[in-house]
């Protein structure tokens, strides 16, 4: 950024003497300056070359002297703005004090009248600027600056809007995003037009982290968090800090709804929420519509309407619902109890990701593919119960004690093994392991050429089904895996393409790097395809690479058009090959609710048609194979879209999802999903309590706050 200085610096020299950096985000950098013509210090902010290209100067200069004219004693302003040899930038005044993201760095929480009060100001804020036509679109902590006095200005008015204005897909190809994933709402992430309503639930968001240090939802990547706010449960703020009073969570929950329609309409109905105390027959009104308003359901229930929710779906929460449902993004639950024996259960298994200790980690990709063939060997043999890839996902490389790893996984034995090369040998050593003590009871090693992976890979798991029959005292029979390959070739490209894509999507953030990935994913799996052309899982797996790529463009409905079209075209040929194909009919039923959500389709009966033949492909993939836990989350969602579905579906369906994988991505979604179809059914007992049970475990509380079902939360006191 010197450069930048230097620019600056020299351009102009005349009226300020740029002395330093202040400070820099993901659209611009901030210098600290003086102006010698008012003997004034102020505050320079330089947007980034990439966004300036993108935004041009002539819209920036339009949106900032806009945003120039919001005259509000809890908004921080402009004195002028300006093009320095192609660096736009504006100049405002320099505030003595620091953000909100400072503070809740040194103090991790704020006091709650405190937190009340910011929030306040900068809703009246918001709502002066709304009624000029002017949406912020990126309100969070690093744009709310606190004066020493301790008063909020909120800053950073028409960067947003300039940027969204702009070129939305050459913005995208620079790897930025206008608003930041961890406080965007839902239809800001899939690039709808967004509203106030959208500030208000950016400042629901900043409001619960300023509360609980956190915020409410998080994620490995931007992809992750964006799919959180479209699906899951608000956590419940008064769980983890009790003081909060109940009109302070019920303003969250409200600006936080997933709809923007459901949500306060102006800024001064969230306020009101907020300073208006409950008395006991709204707490008891509130218990009984935080239960409810968790999932999107357009199947009315008159007499459980709560206060915010409307009986409509969420377009953008279903479509994340589908791409979670192919197990994009990983939930780690917490621990279970041991069985009622007083031990874990040797036949539940848990097979760790194997470490890669090859010359140069060269092998990872193989260590993977045989960690995974191994999973899929396993599952579905009789009398085990075996961790799906995702619950053991979380413990990739970890140090953790494995007696630990065992009580989490409730898995009383833990395959464990190590990928090594000597010579033109690879061999696997592997232990099994008892998961209750962390103690090594068996041990073997499997070794091939290095060029033989499909026999490394076949030995593996006769060898591993040996040391598990003397383990357990049973006889344990393989399955053939499904349409399997002999081309020795074929199988380590599919196993490279795998851990290609995995890449792509550990760094969606740099989108020319992840497309890139993306296509090499692609184009490895093609020349497998042409190694071994009977082979259907290369062809699919090509469909699933192109249905994702649909998905992360799904804001350009032509792009991901162009993606849905390919995708379709390759898992048509991939059932052509294996025409039960469980991952194929999953990926089709995806590209139909799809197609359908995204109105890519104009006719209301066609939409409705292919979100019926969606369902259809869904369940054909159940029956292919009963523990598709994919298709399962999914047609929980869509029952309450398709002809004839029934609350009763939906909850089977999420029974289903649950049972055939406990760490779906999902997961907490599910099981409050469960808990309402349940109460809605008028089956309190024991099924509603049940899940309430099952969801305070796992996710510390964090279902909805209902009376009953926070009687096992510690310290928390239920209403009425």
């Amino acid at each position: 950024m010197a450069v930048i200085l230097e620019t600056l610096q020299l351009h102009l020299a005349d009226d300020y003497r740029v002395e330093r950096e202040l400070g820099r985000g993901g659209m611009a950098t901030v210098y600290f300056a003086r102006d010698l013509r008012r003997q004034r210090d102020v505050a320079i902010k330089v947007l980034n070359p990439e966004l300036a290209a993108t935004i041009g100067a002539d819209r920036f200069e339009r949106e900032i002297t806009l945003a120039s004219r919001l005259d509000h004693p809890h908004i921080l302003g402009f004195y002028e703005s300006g093009n320095a040899d192609g660096l736009l930038y504006y100049v405002m005044p320099f505030v003595k004090g620091e953000s909100v993201r400072d503070r809740l760095n040194r103090e991790g929480q704020l006091p709650v009248t405190e937190a009340v009060r910011i929030v306040l100001e900068v809703a009246d804020a918001l709502g002066m600027a709304h009624e000029q036509g002017i949406v912020h679109r990126d309100i969070k902590p690093e744009n709310i600056m606190l004066l020493e006095n301790g008063h909020a200005l909120v800053a950073d008015f028409g960067i947003a809007r300039a940027a969204t204005e702009g070129d939305a897909q050459k913005l995208t190809q620079t790897g930025m995003a206008v608003g930041t994933p961890v406080y965007m709402s839902p239809e800001q992430s899939t690039g709808e037009k967004v509203g106030p309503a959208a500030d208000i639930y950016s400042l629901g968001c900043v409001l619960y982290e300023m509360l609980s240090g956190d915020p409410p939802f998080t994620g490995k990547n931007a992809m992750a968090i964006m799919a959180r706010h479209a699906m899951d449960t608000v956590p419940s703020i008064r769980i983890i800090r009790q003081t909060v009073p109940d009109e302070v969570e019920e303003a969250i929950y409200a600006a936080m709804e997933k709809s923007p329609a459901d949500r306060p309409r102006t800024t001064a109905e969230f306020a009101a929420i907020i300073t208006t105390p409950m008395n006991e027959t709204q707490m008891r009104r509130v218990d009984r519509m935080t239960m409810m308003r968790r999932i999107p359901t357009p199947v009315p229930v008159p007499p459980k309407v709560p206060l915010w929710k409307k009986p409509a779906a969420v377009r953008s929460a279903l479509v994340a619902a589908v791409a979670i449902g192919v197990g994009i993004w990983q939930f780690a639950p917490q621990a279970r109890q041991a069985n009622a024996a007083g031990g874990l259960d040797p036949s539940r298994i848990a097979v760790l990701y194997f470490a890669d200790e090859t010359s140069g980690s060269e092998y990872g990709y193989l260590a993977d593919g045989l960690t995974e063939s191994l999973i899929a060997s396993l599952t579905n043999v009789q009398g085990l119960d075996v961790v799906s890839r995702g619950g053991v996902e979380q413990f990739r490389g970890s140090t953790a004690p494995l007696d630990s790893i065992g009580k989490v996984l409730n898995a009383g034995t833990i395959v464990r093994g190590e990928l090594v090369k000597e010579g033109d040998k690879l061999r696997v050593n592997v232990r099994l392991i008892d998961g209750e003590s962390g103690v090594d009871f068996d041990r073997a090693k499997v070794e091939r050429e290095g060029k033989d992976a499909l026999t490394l890979r076949d030995s593996l798991a006769s060898q591993v089904a040996q040391l598990i029959r003397t383990r357990v005292g049973r006889e344990i029979k393989l399955r053939d895996q499904r349409d399997a390959t002999r081309n020795e070739g074929a199988w380590a490209l599919v196993q490279r393409a795998e851990a290609v894509r995995k890449r792509a999507e550990s760094h969606l953030s740099d989108r020319s790097q992840a497309n890139a990935d993306f296509n090499s994913a692609d184009s490895l799996l093609a020349i497998a395809e042409g190694l071994d052309s009977r082979w259907a899982e290369p062809v699919i797996m090509r469909g699933r690479v192109a249905y994702r790529r649909a998905y992360i463009d799904r804001t350009d409905p032509g792009v991901a058009r162009r993606y849905i079209d390919i995708s379709r075209g390759h898992i048509e040929r991939g059932l052509l090959l294996s025409p039960q194909n469980p991952d194929a009919l999953e990926v089709r039923g995806n590209l139909k609710f799809m197609t359908s959500i995204m109105n890519l389709v104009v006719d209301e009966s066609a939409k409705q048609q292919l979100i019926d033949s969606a369902r259809t492909d869904w369940e054909a993939a159940t029956q292919a194979n009963p523990l598709q836990a994919g298709a399962w989350a999914s047609l929980s969602v869509a029952y309450y879209r398709v002809t004839g579905g029934t609350l009763l579906d939906v909850n089977n369906a999420a029974k289903k999802a649950l049972e055939a994988d406990a760490y779906l991505a999902n997961a907490e979604s599910i099981i409050n999903r469960l808990f309402v179809s349940s109460y809605d059914l008028g089956k309190f007992e024991p099924d509603a309590v049940r899940w309430c049970d099952e969801g305070n475990r796992r996710l510390r509380c964090a279902v909805p706050r209902h009376v009953k079902c926070r009687r096992h939360c510690p310290g928390d006191v239920a209403h009425g």
